[in-house]
């Protein structure tokens, strides 16, 4: 995990290429300008500095076991996001009767698709999209209850499980009501899950009706269908998929559109059978699988209202106003949470993919508009991965401009980050310097949320000041419904997660061997446990492991061990500072953060990932690298090194040239000696879910990255 550190605004200015006099001049001017402008601001707004000095979190005694609280739940927690709706179905009808006729979701429409093919030989497909079509929160209701009634016509009864393996879409969203509804078990699966993934979780779980898209129904499942005996219904939710013979006997496929009307034929009064009871389980979410196969969470109703409760507070005027972007997975609980908050709100929620979000993205035929262009949203949720893609091309960009233009916005963006560290608004370079970056998202973005992994300082600062919007950075996993903590608005201090949120507590518990205790000075350290009613129900069909994570206090209160160790901020305010997976003894005794070294070298323009490993019978770190191919074949050129890709790559003259590049920007990030790679492999295939080495919210599954790279390994350690 990354070791975290609050960065200083001058580590993260960019160079500047100008000539002495006239930067004299123009930061005479620009003084002028902030005395100015900051006299009226002084005295009619409280700034963001003062703002964020506040405590935001207290111990709730003394001891250096006690658990932190938010300062606005300091009293109790809170679990209920409106009085008496205490399952989904009742936050939906709640929802559904406030703001019935007002726009939800939303779909944009397919104008053409063409196989483009590329200069390598690849076909891609290049698509022209319409506008956004909506279904007002009427529309989706009675889909959703035409459709979880159409499900009980086809057999499915209450409290079983009815699995989802679809791309993120609003049949997606509409399914999910459905069976919350009718209290069936919804089991998530990630859509880029491999076939020995999806099999493990559909048989484990015992499904007899799964609800997928055509695509994925011949591209994965088709092969797979055989592996899982109690399978009977497949529902596609666009359109029956070509007639294909190779279904086993007495499998049928329905389409999403022939279950709702079976649910609208069958008598009015057949009501669900069963409503849903607050403990009873929602989802059974199965995680990503950094670590192996992937376990499923179980997640009962109260779970997840008691989460997205935590969440909606930390967003400050949240509301019909808003817009919100879907393309993330919504088998994750990041995006399944931060749909809900919207939902529950009055919020729009438009529907995109990482391919179509913007208008250079790869699906999108050039000349035509991406998602974001289309929108216009106002809150957006990324992984860093992504926001670090959009750093990294908005950063090439910078570089090609003419001298002129490149000199222009380092000095808006420097002036903004000095403003921003003391707290204060910079309208005229917002609206002249940095309205075309931002227009990337659409422009309108008031609030951008960043969970699933940790942000390095550098990229939150420049989404900051490019995007002119807070960045809301979270913590939380699976397992506490993706709740935990979220940092304020106002707060933009880097490498911090934020104070916990109003529906849970945290505490910090000693880790001996990793050397954090409570009692630490001068901030206590320790493995972070999570309490709350957020805290999932432990997982399905694995007591060992549920004994293991989870326990409950003398109060009957349910607490996550995380494994993820942390450290409280006098305000309140937690860092991720490491993590006892990642942690790596070496030969000499010494201990190694891998995730600190990654997060150290993973925001260099010639990395587009990194993994580095280590063991106890060397005395070393090693790395495995996916480097930027544009940045990779330059300094190629410069050091008169030539071949294709796949030689570049698998050249020992490049490594080393890459080593030097890496070990120079390892010192500038006070690494240890020991902490540096000594010896790297480049890797010409880029890391995606796909391929099986990282996961959908792209974090590195170590154990596959070691499997995959085994022949490096023991090349780069000697064998043995």
């Amino acid at each position: 995990m990354n070791n975290h550190v609050s960065s200083k605004p001058s580590t993260m200015k960019l160079k500047q290429t100008i000539n002495p006099i006239l930067l004299y001049f123009i930061h005479f001017l620009i003084s002028l300008y902030t005395v100015l402008t900051y006299i009226p601001y002084y005295f009619l707004f409280e700034t963001r500095q003062e703002k964020s000095n506040k405590i935001k979190a207290k111990p709730v005694n003394s001891k250096p076991e006690s658990a932190y609280r938010s300062i606005n739940s300091l009293d109790g927690l809170a679990s209920v996001l409106y009085p008496g709706c205490d399952t989904l179905d009742k936050v939906f009808m709640y929802a559904k009767n406030k703001f019935k006729d007002k726009k939800l979701l939303g779909t944009r429409e397919i104008l053409s698709e063409d196989d483009e093919v590329q200069p390598n030989g690849k076909i891609f497909k290049k698509v022209i999209l319409g506008n956004y079509n909506w279904l007002s929160y009427e529309d989706v209701f009675v889909r959703a209850f035409n459709f979880g009634n159409g499900l009980q016509m086809l057999g499915q009864k209450p409290k079983t499980n009815i699995a989802i393996f679809c791309e993120t879409r609003a049949e997606w969203m509409i399914a999910a009501q459905a069976c919350f509804m009718y209290n069936f078990q919804l089991v998530t699966l990630y859509a880029t899950l491999g076939g020995p993934a999806i099999v493990h979780g559909l048989n484990e779980t015992e499904v007899t009706n799964i609800i997928t898209s055509k695509e994925l129904l011949q591209t994965k499942l088709k092969d797979i269908v055989s592996l899982v005996p109690r399978l009977r219904h497949i529902i596609t939710v666009d359109g029956k998929p070509p007639t294909w013979s190779e279904f086993p006997k007495g499998v049928i496929v329905h389409t999403m559109a022939a279950v709702q009307a079976l649910g609208a034929k069958a008598s009015t009064e057949n009501k669900p059978q069963s409503k849903p009871m607050p403990l009873d389980i929602a989802v059974i979410m199965y995680t990503s699988g950094s670590t192996g196969l992937p376990k499923g969470v179980m997640i009962s109703h109260s779970n997840i209202i008691a989460g997205i409760t935590g969440m909606a507070e930390r967003i400050p005027g949240l509301g019909e106003g808003d817009v919100y972007i879907g393309y993330l997975p919504l088998a994750h609980v990041l995006e399944l949470s931060a749909e809900l908050v919207c939902l529950s709100h009055g919020c729009r929620i438009g529907y995109s993919s990482p391919q179509t979000l913007a208008d250079q993205s790869s699906k999108i035929k050039k000349g035509s508009k991406g998602d974001t262009t289309m929108l216009k949203p106002t809150l957006m949720a990324a992984v860093p991965e992504i926001m670090d893609r959009i750093y990294k091309n908005v950063m090439n960009k910078v570089n090609e401009m003419s001298s002129f233009q490149r000199n222009l916005f380092v000095l808006a963006y420097n002036y903004k980050m000095e403003q921003i560290s003391r707290g204060h608004g910079t309208p005229l370079c917002d609206r002249f310097i940095f309205r075309k970056v931002r227009g990337l998202l659409g422009g309108n973005i008031r609030l951008l949320l960043c969970g699933g992994a940790p942000l390095s300082a550098t990229t939150q600062r420049f989404m900051n000041i490019c995007f002119c919007c807070p960045v809301g950075q979270g913590y939380g996993l699976t397992e506490s419904c993706g709740a935990g903590t979220i940092t304020e608005v106002w707060d933009y201090n880097t490498g911090r997660v934020g104070a916990p949120l109003v529906c849970c507590e945290i505490k910090l518990k000693n880790w001996e061997e990793g050397g954090y205790f409570n009692t630490d000075k001068p901030h206590p350290r320790g493995e972070i446990l999570i309490g709350g009613q957020n805290v999932t129900i432990g997982y399905y069909k694995n007591e060992a492991k549920t004994k293991a994570d989870f326990f409950e206090d003398e109060n009957g209160q349910r607490w996550l061990c995380t494994g993820d160790i942390g450290e409280f901020d006098p305000d309140g305010c937690l860092k991720i500072i490491d993590r006892k997976k990642d942690l790596v003894k070496l030969q000499a005794g010494e201990y190694v953060s891998l995730g600190k070294v990654e997060a150290a070298l993973k925001n260099l323009s010639l990395v587009d990932n990194i993994c580095a490993y280590a063991n106890s019978y060397h005395s070393y770190v090693i790395g495995f690298i996916v480097p930027n191919q544009k940045e990779l074949t330059e300094l190629a050129r410069k050091k008169g090194l030539q071949g294709t890709w796949e030689e570049l790559c698998n050249s020992c003259e490049m490594e080393n040239e890459v080593l030097k590049v890496l070990s120079e920007a390892a010192i500038s990030a006070s690494l240890e000696k020991f902490e540096i790679p000594v010896k790297i492999r480049l890797s010409p295939e880029p890391w995606t879910p796909e391929t099986g080495l990282v996961t959908d919210a792209f974090k590195l599954k170590r154990k596959e990255l070691k499997t995959h790279y085994q022949a490096d390994i023991e090349r780069m350690y000697g064998r043995k």
